[in-house]
């Protein structure tokens, strides 16, 4: 055991001087991978943040019913109770809102008043606002309510007032696509970096390594140091990419915020929870290595 820890802290001490006496290229090295993965990480900062908010605005969407102007008298009260018995369970609350009663709500915006003034009589419907349950698939399911009630006699048109909802998490879903998307590409760009890292200092620790076969140095004391090269890497851009993410997260927040208070809302971005970046973190370092190990069986055979 006493033999296994010395021969990795010797391979890491070796790594570790080896990024000292070329600290211009290796921070260089660094800068490039940690700039890479700071854009996976601003871009799920930004779908962290909106997630719960799409998730509280989509919580109660409501169908509204417009009857047709002919509609007898009394048929928004029928419809209204046929929703309360045939959708009982989908529907949480059905209130009927009566055309004078909307048009005397319009009367009292004065931007609205001076043009219903003009009017020969009201042109509004009678209206049927029914307030869907909460559970799985929301939107899906107010979809199709809306798609039944549209067939029903004196019904001219339904209408899903959380259309913009539905769309808000349609764009989410494209984000989160994007985004492992991007992660993929950002991977590349970390396997490419360390590739060609390990690879220059194969080359250029050529003759140590050549002398060092032949006094017996196995394969796996060679290609260590090698390997925790590209754990190291990945790890430190890891650490660099969040700071700089978290960095840049504070002017974004500053520029959000006058955007946010104009809309009366309380919204910020903020980065993925302490799980998530240790994740990111621990997964970098494996990429890193997993690299390493690629270039160094290549780089090595001489």
């Amino acid at each position: 055991m006493k033999s296994w820890l010395r021969l990795h802290r010797y391979a890491l001490m070796v790594t570790l001087r080896r990024l000292a006496a070329q600290p211009f290229s290796s921070l260089a090295n660094l800068l490039v991978m940690a700039l890479a993965l700071a854009l996976p990480l601003l871009g799920a900062a930004i779908l962290v943040s909106a997630q719960p908010v799409a998730r509280q605005l989509s919580v109660t969407p409501e169908v509204t019913v417009y009857l047709a102007t002919t509609a007898p008298a009394g048929t928004a009260d029928a419809i209204a109770q046929r929703i309360r018995d045939d959708h009982a369970a989908q529907v949480q609350a059905v209130r009927v809102v009566p055309r004078d009663e909307a048009l005397a709500q319009l009367r009292n915006d004065p931007t609205w008043d001076q043009a219903l003034a003009v009017l020969p009589n009201n042109p509004l419907p009678d209206a049927v606002v029914a307030t869907l349950t909460e559970g799985e698939h929301l939107a899906q399911r107010a979809g199709q309510l809306a798609e039944t009630w549209q067939k029903w006699e004196h019904v001219d048109l339904v209408q899903l007032d959380s259309d913009w909802v539905q769309r808000l998490e349609a764009i989410l879903r494209f984000a989160r696509v994007g985004l492992i998307f991007l992660a993929a590409c950002v991977a590349a760009v970390v396997l490419a970096a360390v590739f060609n890292t390990v690879r220059m200092q194969a080359m250029l620790q050529r003759e140590e390594i050549a002398v060092a076969r032949l006094v017996g140095a196995t394969e796996s004391f060679v290609r260590r140091p090698f390997l925790y090269l590209g754990a190291l890497s990945g790890v430190l851009a890891a650490l660099i990419a969040i700071a700089a993410a978290a960095a840049a997260l504070t002017p974004l927040n500053n520029a959000l915020l006058g955007l946010a208070r104009s809309y009366g809302a309380d919204f910020s971005l903020r980065l993925p929870g302490l799980p998530i970046l240790a994740v990111a973190i621990v997964g970098t370092g494996i990429l890193g290595a997993l690299a390493a190990r690629w270039s160094v069986t290549r780089s090595t055979r001489f």
